[in-house]
């Protein structure tokens, strides 16, 4: 289902290994010039706030929390820490239990402004596997334990980190999940659904459970003061009107505060699914588009070189700035690359002060 995914599925045997994992910690500081005062951003998750590349010892340096550092360095006027603490691969219940629990002491830290999470990506992708590996009759619990798992703990989450996060934090965010390999699930399956007996489709019987585990993801961020950054909609629909509906498709996709799961899931899984698109063709405009997904077709396309993440430990660095002013708060490359897509998204609930 979507991507925040096997990080290191693809890992050492570059297969589907996904129970494989790999803790990618980062640190980046945005260093601006004139000024010496410092505040944090704490990223939480698996390989797509890592910033995953393919490789077992370096990620992105720019992932989405980073891009968003670099927004919040020029709206405070103030040098930006990004702090990753993320396993490629991790399910929710290991992103929950060793990142966030565990490491708890890092949104902790007094200089902490931001804490963000993202999690449930491998939980589908797993899910996802197994089906596709299905003989017989189709068994759906595999889908159903998946959105189950992600619940759970995309609430534990919340609750964790309101409880324990610095008293003085200003923003928390989730990041939910955009649908990598949406082109390429178009294809029957090889179990048999037990009431027709027929094959189902792929991508029709993934899309529902991908879309409640974004409605909760969104839901429960309304309900616990988190904000939600709606990486399906940005992803997945196109940056103008293509229906004729009279609304960008990228709008009509978005999570409306405090509506059902079932007009969420209707609206994506029926109603605008006309609408959706592969992320590796994200039209910006009616003749324009742009890859946001990798060649792996599952994680987000990146710009600004790489860091050391993996199995020679975490960097920690710093330097200046790719840009020190953005155009109705947008950087030159905000909508060109998945994680600049991804780390606006996330900036635009950025406090006007620290």
């Amino acid at each position: 289902m979507r991507a925040v995914v096997p990080a290191l599925a693809l890992l050492a045997v570059g297969a589907e290994a996904t129970a494989s994992t790999l803790n990618q910690n980062a640190s980046w500081t945005i260093d601006r010039a004139g000024t010496s005062t410092k505040y944090r951003v704490v990223a939480y998750g698996d390989s797509i706030y890592a910033g995953y590349n393919g490789s077992t010892t370096s990620a992105a340096k720019y992932s989405a929390p980073t891009v968003d550092a670099e927004y919040l360095s020029a709206l405070w006027n103030a040098d930006i820490e990004s702090v990753r603490r993320t396993k490629s691969g991790a399910v929710a219940s290991d992103v929950y239990n060793n990142k966030i629990v565990a490491e708890r002491s890092y949104m902790q830290d007094a200089s902490t402004r931001v804490v963000t999470f993202e999690m449930c990506g491998n939980d589908g992708l797993q899910a996802r596997s197994t089906f596709k590996g299905q003989s017989g009759t189709c068994d759906y619990s595999v889908l159903d334990s998946a959105l189950s798992s992600c619940k759970t703990y995309v609430a534990a989450a919340m609750d964790y980190i309101n409880a324990n996060a610095y008293s003085g934090v200003k923003l928390k965010v989730v990041s939910n999940l955009y649908y990598p390999g949406y082109a390429a699930d178009n294809v029957q399956s090889s179990c048999t659904n037990a009431s027709t007996g027929a094959k189902v489709n792929m991508r029709d019987t993934f899309l529902p459970y991908m879309a409640k585990m974004n409605y909760w993801m969104c839901e429960y961020a309304r309900q616990k003061g988190f904000k939600c950054t709606d990486n399906f909609a940005e992803f997945m629909g196109a940056d103008y009107d293509s229906n004729g509906d009279g609304q960008i498709d990228a709008d009509g996709l978005r999570y409306v505060s405090g509506e059902s799961e079932a007009s969420y899931v209707t609206r994506i899984s029926s109603t605008l699914k006309s609408t959706i698109r592969d992320a590796n063709t994200k039209f910006v405009s009616s003749s324009s588009s742009y890859d946001y997904i990798q060649s792996d077709d599952t994680h987000p396309t990146y710009n600004g070189g790489t860091v050391t993440a993996g199995l020679f430990g975490g960097s920690t660095g710093s330097g200046a700035p790719r840009y020190t002013s953005f155009t109705n708060g947008k950087n030159p490359i905000w909508n060109t690359l998945g994680h600049e897509r991804m780390g606006w998204a996330v900036s635009t609930s950025n406090p006007s002060a620290p």
